[in-house]
């Protein structure tokens, strides 16, 4: 295997140089798309988005391979991007890093197996939970009590509930977190390979780490069975565009190759695939040498901003445990609690006189992402506008300290397919204590479940719940976009307990 990988050309473009080809010919398209290379579509449209990206929206013609059975161009790009990436197999996906991990899931688990996660998972884990009928064994993460965000989970308590439920069919964990956080992924990794259990890797914020020797530890080189990837995010690719990395052996590839043909749409993008070929050719080419210097970036805003008094950007000092052991230098979390003010207070002043936008905020943070997009403009941007801030709150320094609060991991009581698919009463949100929850709530960003179906509704979660919407972030999930009303299971929690 590592000799064919050795063999491949990584400067080559299988696909993309296949659909330039194919346009360049220019044939009459008697076949969708039906805006027919961009002359059938809008014409304001058209102009904004040139006739290039029309004339390469296509579909699966012979000429350019298909998605869901690649036998050419496709099956050439997908080599050569296992090889870049470290892993046996790698399979493209257009349904997001999402589709890739409802992938993974249903691919080893079915109803009623047994899944290890950890808590502060991805809502597309808890759907595809959902859909297979598996039933989740919820670890719970490391927290940094100091800004409010959870880390991974630690070797110690994957080895405890590895104790606990041998007959698990698969171990799920997140590497890097959402904030850039890894825990010791090879030890997790040993530790369920050693009773077969093979682990599944959401590595959604971790397209780029194989690339520099200065990142964390990806998860084909931790040895991981599979790694859903979100290229479009930190390797370049367009939005939407993700690839899944698999290892043989404990994992059947052409079974994963099924699954995600089930979850994904015929009518695939071509210009979501090229992105992904071209952004491989980049990431295998020069992905060092970009990465090196958006690094170079990042640790030196990272350096100012800590300079900056009532803002705090944790580095190395946040490492603690086996479940920090790293970080990815290009997440820069900045801590606002301090300035008597929420993240979501930062983000709107940034976006409104600044022209800023952050990636997401919470109660007590923002996350700002550095990528070989950036330059050394865009940085002092960003940390001239963080000064500013910081000044004009700085009378509030220490008038106002915050307690961090972080939720609490209610009890479930069903799985969660049993509870989203049980008949239903829909209660007002305080009227849902004691009752056991039929829908995820989240807040999204980060897109981690507060609750999800299947759980037991607390006091605390709801004070977690109300402190989110006072403070105008986005909960969302429910049928009631309000959240006024949520959807219980209609069986009473006693009557289920006792079963």
């Amino acid at each position: 295997m590592k000799k064919e990988r050795d063999s491949l050309d990584q400067g080559s473009t299988p696909l993309f140089t296949a659909l330039m080809e194919h346009a360049r010919r220019r044939p009459l398209q008697f076949h969708i798309p039906g805006h027919k290379a961009g002359t059938g579509a809008d014409p304001e449209f058209r102009e904004f988005l040139g006739d290039a990206a029309f004339s390469i929206d296509l579909i699966n013609i012979a000429p350019l391979d298909d998605l869901h059975h690649p036998e050419g161009a496709i099956r050439d790009a997908q080599r050569l991007a296992a090889a870049a990436f470290g892993a046996d197999h790698t399979f493209f996906s257009v349904q997001g890093t999402s589709g890739a991990i409802m992938t993974m899931i249903m691919a080893v688990c079915g109803p009623g197996d047994k899944i290890l996660v950890p808590r502060n998972v991805h809502k597309s884990v808890m759907s595809a939970i959902i859909l297979s009928g598996a039933h989740p064994i919820f670890m719970p993460p490391e927290i940094d009590e100091r800004i409010g965000i959870a880390h991974g989970v630690s070797v110690s308590t994957v080895k405890t509930m590895l104790n606990w439920h041998p007959d698990a069919r698969a171990v799920l964990v997140i590497n890097p977190t959402y904030y850039g956080v890894v825990a010791d992924l090879r030890a997790i990794v040993a530790l369920a390979h050693d009773r077969d259990i093979p682990v599944l890797v959401d590595e959604a914020h971790g397209a780029h780490i194989h690339f520099h020797e200065d990142l964390p530890i990806s998860a084909m080189d931790a040895g991981a069975d599979m790694a859903a990837t979100s290229v479009h995010k930190l390797g370049g690719s367009l939005t939407q565009s993700s690839v899944l990395n698999v290892r043989q052996g404990r994992v059947d590839p052409r079974h994963v190759q099924a699954v995600l043909s089930m979850l994904t749409t015929t009518s695939t993008s071509y210009l979501l695939l090229a992105s992904l070929d071209t952004a491989r050719r980049q990431l295998a080419v020069r992905g060092r040498e970009l990465i090196a210097r958006a690094l170079d970036l990042a640790r030196e805003a990272r350096d100012r901003i800590n300079q900056i008094e009532g803002l705090y950007c944790f580095g190395e000092d946040g490492l603690k445990g086996s479940a920090a052991v790293a970080y990815d230098p290009l997440k820069l979390t900045v801590c606002v609690k301090d300035l008597g003010i929420t993240g979501y207070d930062a983000e709107q002043i940034l976006r409104e006189r600044f022209g800023i936008e952050v990636e997401l905020s919470d109660l007590y943070n923002i996350l700002c992402i550095v990528s070989p997009g950036d330059g050394e403009e865009e940085m002092r941007a960003l940390v001239e506008a963080l000064e500013a801030l910081a000044a004009e709150f700085h009378h509030q320094i220490g008038q106002y300290p915050v307690e961090v609060k972080t939720p609490v991991m209610p009890l479930l009581a069903m799985t969660p397919r049993e509870a989203f698919y049980a008949e239903t009463d829909t209660v007002s949100l305080q009227d849902s204590v004691g009752r056991i929850f039929a829908e995820m709530l989240m807040v999204y960003p980060p897109g981690i479940p507060i609750l999800v179906p299947g759980e037991i509704v607390t006091e605390a979660s709801l004070e977690y719940i109300r402190e989110h919407m006072n403070a105008g972030l986005p909960v969302q999930g429910t049928d009631d976009p309000e959240v006024r009303r949520v959807k219980v299971v209609r069986r009473p929690v006693e009557e289920l307990l006792r079963i």
